[in-house]
């Protein structure tokens, strides 16, 4: 835009209309400026204003004109169509764009130069030090993971820091901006803020160092009574009612609400928090807390739903808070539990009452951790047959939450994985040593100071084969049915590898599951100086787009350890066997989830139903407000996977009973 300098007679208009200016050579205007639309506003420094020339709405239906009445401005330049009106004390530095609104603040400025939160130090899980990471606007979730826990590569470390220190300088600067049609209403002090387009602000008490990363596709609101202080929000965020975040990276469709207290801590996509704290958390996609009393402390966890009254500690009373526990993927706590860091909670698993022993539950995924009498007791695999474990998986997807065409997290929604399955596999090692260390009549084993009964230990065995059959065969269907074959050698020409990588170790960066292998690649490279961040980030999206591919690579090693032979000597009869294994456990693991889906339909669930008649009455009241067991649509589902998944696997058995 074009800008020239004021007239004498817009000078005077000025003038009339209650301007003031240390020095009106100082300001700059549109070439179709008009001056009937500035009033009672001071200048200090230099100025640039643009055209107001139309009218707006404010909620409510007011009408109002858009232009600056009633503020202070110092080394400003405000864009078209703006409407600010009563600045309390004054803007500062700062280049706001076109169709903003401002009304009811306090100040807002920028204070020397400033990188608006980037390159701030987290201390993350740690809270004696150790784990400081460094925050930027496209930090996520699989990079963070690797600069929180891979500090046995103090190399790469100092690579990665330095890139994203290098980052924060070229992002910093002397003035903020605020973006188009943006609205600041009713706001305390906003200081060292990069506040992004459409961002809304409503009722902020105080911003302090930080950019708000907001754009049309995903707007970023802030409620009433919010601080945040050193921080770095990401698209698509809401957060509200006097919430606290000091310290903080918070990603793409996150939602705090109702006085959360966040501190230090990293929050990655989906991710939602009410009521209770977070301090020194890594919280990975999808880690929710709804409940007041609830603490999560000095721990990792994605996919959490966490109890009310959940709790962790992580001080000793000896050397200071410096203790750190894991939960992976899909780990759930219950009311009032608690855990004793250092602990490590395996995959999808349940944690229910207080354990003090520092288990670790990780090559025991989809388990139980029960507190007895004070014990830790373990029911391997218990959560792969439960409603709730199946229910979490498909909610997921549904519950996202990010708008943002450009995902800065990779997610692997997936509950059968190889991630997962090695452990299964593992898990499934481990209680065979077990018995074969303690013996078969043994009554409790021990297993990392945790308790496993007998009868948890042999059901816990066969969960993980049906387990362990389910992905197989899910793996060779799917492989199978994406190409034609009609002769065995095209059957095994069809499972054949499309490259070694995937084979060996699994991990899961926050999200994103890739062969380990795969990942040390990228982190020799990254140490060695080829990448950037961009480049690293390019990586991460091609490690989740090439799922499939190192999926079918882990799974075809596994099956060849089954058949006994590979994939160019396998027999029609070793497929067939594979495929009426995944469908018998597909099948079975079916039936135990719907039976477990049936426990919240008995009596016992009924209780408080038709509290002023007879049972008859109870059940009535009962199924208006929850309806029938037959009619409820996840029951139904289950009933519908279990026809569609037996049809295919007899589709696919004919198929194969015809090659030659």
């Amino acid at each position: 835009m074009a800008f020239r300098k004021l007239t004498a007679q817009e000078i005077t208009q000025l003038k009339e209309q209650g301007c003031k200016a240390t020095d009106w050579n100082e300001i700059e205007v549109a070439e179709a400026f008009d001056a009937r639309y500035v009033r009672r506003t001071n200048f200090s420094g230099h100025n640039r204003l643009g055209v107001y020339g139309k009218e707006i709405e404010l909620p409510g239906g007011i009408k109002v004109h858009t232009g600056i009445y009633n503020a202070m401005l110092h080394n400003c330049e405000v864009g078209n169509e703006c409407h600010l009106y009563n600045i309390h004390n004054y803007i500062a530095n700062y280049h706001i764009g076109d169709n903003t609104c401002i009304e009811n603040v306090n100040s807002i400025l920028v204070d020397g130069k400033s990188t608006f939160g980037n390159g701030v130090r987290v201390p993350v899980m740690n809270e004696g030090g150790g784990r400081e990471i460094p925050i930027f606007n496209e930090l996520s979730a699989s990079l963070a993971y690797i600069l929180t826990l891979y500090r046995h590569r103090p190399k790469m470390i100092h690579e990665l820091e330095h890139q994203i220190d290098a980052y924060a300088e070229a992002h910093a600067s002397d003035h903020g901006y605020i973006g188009n049609n943006v609205h600041i209403l009713n706001c305390g002090s906003i200081k060292n803020v990069y506040i992004g387009d459409y961002a809304e602000l409503m009722g902020v008490s105080r911003l302090k160092n930080g950019t708000i990363n907001s754009n049309e596709s995903a707007p970023v609101r802030l409620g009433s009574g919010v601080k945040c202080v050193d921080f770095i929000i990401a698209s698509g965020v809401e957060i509200g009612d006097s919430t606290l975040v000091d310290k903080c990276f918070v990603g793409q469709g996150c939602i705090f609400d109702k006085h959360y207290s966040a501190g230090e801590s990293l929050f990655f996509s989906n991710c939602q928090g009410m009521h209770g704290e977070a301090c020194a958390i890594f919280a990975g996609p999808y880690t929710v807390t709804h409940h007041k009393s609830t603490l999560l402390i000095a721990g990792m966890f994605s996919f959490l739903n966490a109890g009310s009254g959940s709790n962790q500690s992580n001080h000793m009373y000896k050397l200071g808070p410096i203790h750190q526990g894991v939960a992976e993927r899909g780990a759930k706590t219950t009311s009032d539990s608690y855990l004793l860091w250092p602990s490590k909670v395996g995959a999808f698993s349940l944690v229910m009452g207080r354990h003090t022993h520092h288990a670790d539950t990780s090559d025991l995924p989809f388990s139980y951790l029960i507190e007895n009498n004070s014990e830790s007791f373990l029911v391997p695999g218990a959560n792969l047959r439960t409603v709730g474990t199946i229910r979490d998986a498909q909610k997921w997807p549904k519950r996202d939450n990010r708008k943002d065409p450009h995902k800065l997290d990779q997610i692997n929604f997936n509950l059968l994985s190889p991630y997962t399955v090695q452990k299964m596999w593992r898990g499934r090692e481990i209680l065979n040593e077990l018995v074969a260390l303690s013996g078969e009549n043994t009554e409790v084993y021990g297993y990392k100071n945790c308790k496993i009964r007998n009868t948890s230990l042999k059901h816990g065995c066969e969960l993980y084969t049906i387990g362990i059959q389910k992905f197989l065969g899910n793996s060779i269907i799917s492989r199978l049915e994406k190409s034609e074959w009609h002769t065995l050698e095209e059957v095994r020409a069809a499972l054949r590898p499309d490259s070694d990588a995937g084979l060996g170790v699994w991990v899961d960066l926050a999200g994103l599951l890739a062969p380990r292998s795969e990942v040390t690649q990228l982190l020799n490279e990254v140490e060695q100086g080829k990448l950037s961040l961009a480049d690293i980030q390019s990586r991460l999206e091609t490690m989740h787009a090439n799922y499939y591919s190192y999926e079918w690579t882990w799974a075809l090693e596994k099956l060849e350890q089954v058949w006994g032979c590979d994939v160019n000597h396998v027999t029609l009869a070793q497929i067939r066997k594979t495929v009426e294994e995944w469908k018998n456990a597909v099948v079975n693991l079916d039936k135990m989830v719907y039976n477990d889906a049936r426990k919240e339909f008995d009596l016992n669930s009924q209780t408080g139903f038709g509290v002023d008649g007879d049972r008859e009455q109870a059940e009535a009241d009962f199924e208006e407000v929850r309806g029938s067991f037959e009619s409820n649509s996840f029951v139904k589902a289950v009933l519908e996977h279990i026809e569609r998944k037996t049809e295919l696997g007899n589709k696919m058995l004919e198929k194969l009973a015809k090659v030659k």
